[in-house]
């Protein structure tokens, strides 16, 4: 094998995810994309938002059953567990509040007719690990914290989600909070008291994303990353020793490491250069991005590819139709 294609946010984006397959060489047969030569790893969050949510499902799942892919979960995926399993008579593990209900709706409508389908898609759901360490490069959805997932392995060494597991994800004093919740979701700093981002996703925010590779961040400039800028000077703020104590490290001689959540903007750049984002928005026309990775340690960002997203990705001719049911 010649090396990994890794693939971000597909959020649905089903028919560009098959364009992007077919630029990259890989070719359907027997109803899955294979390729000669090279695997898929998924970046996660292949759900939600979207127009073709059964489609992006399908493809990637048939992938990883043929051993033609892996695949971390995303927090896309793990809401939908959350959302979809209750805890005994208290409830949902997620709330069905208005912001959670919108955010999983264009998945549900699309498994509306096929329950069934979408009952079995939340089973394998289960089977996707939090993470892959696979020696000579790391994927994680959104933050590589080696304290939490040497923790983490040493209660489930595969890195899987059980019922259990799951079930304690919504206490914010167990492990598997914290391990889920930085895993796939990175790490956040609260904004001042007072102060609110009006995200372009349409919702408010009081906190804002921050990344996990300054070795001695000072301010707040020196960690944010989310394309929705800071309120007023806030990024001249200084970082207090409590909020830096809040923030993950990855150092520059650690394997290189692909992550996807961030919601990146323009041209594929490497942040890092042992670390790629792979999100560059592909749901809101954006790009669907791959890294070709064939065993460099320095990543090189002549090897990104990618699909510009149309805005009618919907009616988006495909080289053939999975047949779902």
């Amino acid at each position: 094998m010649e090396g990994y294609d890794l693939i971000g946010d597909v959020h649905g984006c089903g028919a560009t995810l098959a364009a992007l397959l077919e630029k990259l060489g890989y070719h359907q047969r027997g109803g899955v994309y294979r390729h000669p030569r090279r695997k898929v790893i998924f970046l996660g969050d292949l759900i939600d938002r979207g127009p073709r949510i059964r489609l992006a499902v399908n493809i990637a799942r048939r992938m990883v059953e043929e051993g033609e892919a892996q695949i971390v979960m995303g927090n896309h995926e793990y809401n939908a567990l959350a959302y979809c399993h209750r805890l005994g008579d208290h409830g949902w593990l997620r709330p069905h509040t208005p912001r959670h209900n919108r955010i999983i709706m264009n998945t549900l409508e699309q498994y509306r007719d096929h329950p069934g389908e979408w009952d079995d898609v939340l089973g394998w759901f289960m089977q996707i690990p939090l993470f892959l360490d696979l020696d000579e490069l790391r994927v994680v959805h959104a933050c590589w914290d080696q304290p939490l997932i040497d923790a983490l392995r040493r209660e489930r060494p595969d890195g899987r989600l059980d019922q259990a597991m799951l079930e304690a994800s919504v206490d914010p004093d167990t492990l598997a909070f914290r391990a889920l919740d930085r895993l796939t979701r990175g790490s956040h700093l609260p904004l001042p008291e007072g102060t609110e981002i009006h995200s372009g996703d349409g919702f408010t925010r009081k906190t804002f994303r921050t990344h996990f590779w300054a070795r001695d961040p000072q301010c707040y400039g020196d960690v944010i990353f989310q394309p929705d800028n800071l309120p007023g000077d806030l990024e001249l703020r200084p970082l207090s020793d409590a909020e830096r104590q809040r923030l993950s490290y990855y150092g520059p001689e650690q394997p290189p490491l692909f992550i996807g959540h961030y919601w990146c903007e323009g041209i594929p750049a490497l942040p890092t250069p042992n670390i790629a984002c792979l999100d560059y928005s592909a749901v809101k026309f954006g790009r669907l991005v791959a890294y070709r990775w064939s065993g460099e340690q320095r990543l090189d960002a002549n090897h990104f590819v990618w699909v510009s997203v149309p805005r009618e990705e919907q009616s988006r001719p495909l080289p053939w139709e999975i047949d779902f049911d």
